[in-house]
């Protein structure tokens, strides 16, 4: 299926290179458990989902959720280890970033995310 690029501001900013997508039941249900820490330029796309967790995770991470249409309805940066977030209920899909993407990027609510297949190699 190959990798995922993440961009920000309607293709303006790339928010990670080295994208995946958790599309099927058991890769949502799994997420990140077990994963090492998010590396720049990391980072997972879980669709559909309005809500999440960091239980028996290790590492922070920055949250992007996104309406159908993929704009920015919420964020919550550096969202710790073992936390229930809230759900946000106009959400279809969730983009989990190394800590710190947001605040480094400037990414805002309001911005248009856009999801390319990197097929290269395949």
């Amino acid at each position: 299926m190959g990798t995922l690029r993440i961009y920000g501001q309607g293709g303006a900013k790339l928010l990670a290179s080295e994208g995946r997508a958790a599309l099927s039941f058991w890769a949502r249900l799994r997420g990140l458990l077990a994963h090492p820490p998010l590396q720049p330029g990391q980072g997972v796309w879980i669709a559909p989902c309005n809500w999440i967790h960091t239980l028996g995770m290790r590492f922070a991470i920055d949250v992007l959720y996104l309406d159908q249409e993929r704009q920015i309805l919420h964020l919550v940066s550096d969202m710790q280890p073992n936390r229930i977030g809230a759900p946000v209920w106009r959400a279809h899909s969730v983009v989990e970033l190394p800590a710190g993407t947001i605040k480094s990027t400037g990414t805002g609510v309001g911005e248009q995310v856009e999801i390319a297949w990197d097929h290269q190699g395949e």
